[in-house]
């Protein structure tokens, strides 16, 4: 394994560290400018086995689940992976190299702020990957960090190029078109959204990645564990008022579980332990009141539950039910009705 960071330890540590992982002065410069630190491991000169082919990976967060992993590896040609982060070290990629296996490379961009996000040198590491991975951490420091950024374009630019991009926790709650960005400094739970959906801990961002299929979705993750179908109904919600288009969508994912998307819309559900399950919440209408200082109220709102090891659309919703709900919030409580 390659470390190099930021160079905040001074110029004596950085000609140290450039003269004993890298046989090019120059290269290890480039990727020593202040902002974020980065790590690699495998052979990045290695070619890459396979061609790449356009893919999603959804995860809740928890623990992952290798036969998810190894699909989205497939799809990225078993090449080199790129792990973004705004927090921790290596361990991730160490973890997908030596564990999951599959790959060629791994390296590893660990933000510190936002001037890494325009660094000439780490806009070449992202253009160079066959597959990125957003890791879990906190979506805030995505946000901030990446949001308008040439980073945030080149991850645009690596989607259009049909390379794959996943994303767990934190990572899968910035990949949907209105992602909750948890910028008011915590992480609101239902009771708490749906007591004021309007208000300011409600925290939608829009604007930030273009993924084929979710441009009208709300991503959550950690969700059945948490107890976060009442805060992503909220989102919803906000999402359509804020848009002015009620056909909004939210997905959310439990931990341990993982939602692969190929590129025509077809998704397989995983879970590591064959209990995990994607939930999908598709109003296709105004929430019933939607008020500033007032609880939400929403009559009737549809809910699809996908096990582990079925199969959905995410074109039309269209899915392999485990079972389908209706969820009616008044005055902030929730009540799960299963038809």
């Amino acid at each position: 394994m390659r470390r190099l960071c930021y160079g905040l330890r001074g110029p004596l540590i950085a000609l140290l560290l450039s003269a004993l992982f890298w046989s090019s002065p120059a290269a290890a410069q480039e990727l020593m400018d202040p902002g974020f630190a980065y790590y690699e491991v495998g052979d990045l000169d290695a070619p890459r086995p396979g061609p790449r082919a356009p893919a999603m990976m959804l995860m809740g967060g928890g623990e992952w689940v290798p036969e998810a992993f190894q699909w989205w590896l497939r799809q990225a040609g078993n090449g080199r992976v790129l792990i973004l982060r705004a927090s921790g070290t290596d361990e991730l990629q160490d973890r997908l190299y030596r564990e999951i296996g599959g790959t060629t490379a791994v390296q590893t961009l660990v933000f510190d702020n936002r001037r890494g996000a325009d660094d000439p040198a780490v806009l070449r590491v992202v253009a160079a990957a066959d597959a990125i991975f957003i890791a879990g951490g906190d979506q805030s420091r995505y946000i901030r960090f990446w949001k308008g950024t040439a980073l945030n374009r080149a991850l645009n630019a690596h989607v259009r190029a049909g390379k794959p991009i996943a994303g767990t926790s934190a990572g899968l709650a910035i990949l949907g078109g209105y992602a909750y960005g948890a910028l008011d400094g915590g992480s609101i739970d239902s009771a708490s959204a749906m007591a004021d959906p309007m208000g300011e801990a409600v925290t939608l961002d829009r604007g930030f990645l273009q993924l084929p299929y979710l441009q009208r979705v709300v991503t959550d993750t950690h969700f059945d564990k948490r107890d976060r179908l009442g805060r992503l109904i909220v989102f919803v919600a906000r999402a359509a008022h804020d848009s002015g288009d009620p056909d909004m969508v939210g997905i959310g994912v439990d931990e341990d579980t993982a939602l692969c998307v190929e590129p025509d819309g077809q998704a397989q559900v995983y879970s590591a332990d064959g209990e995990g399950k994607v939930w999908v919440v598709s109003p296709g209408r105004d929430a019933d009141r939607l008020v500033v200082g007032e609880p939400l109220r929403f009559h009737a709102v549809p809910v699809t539950v996908v096990a582990s090891g079925s199969r959905m659309r995410l074109d039309d919703l269209q899915a392999d039910a485990a079972y389908q709900a209706l969820a009616e919030i008044s005055d902030g409580e929730i009540e799960v009705v299963r038809q």
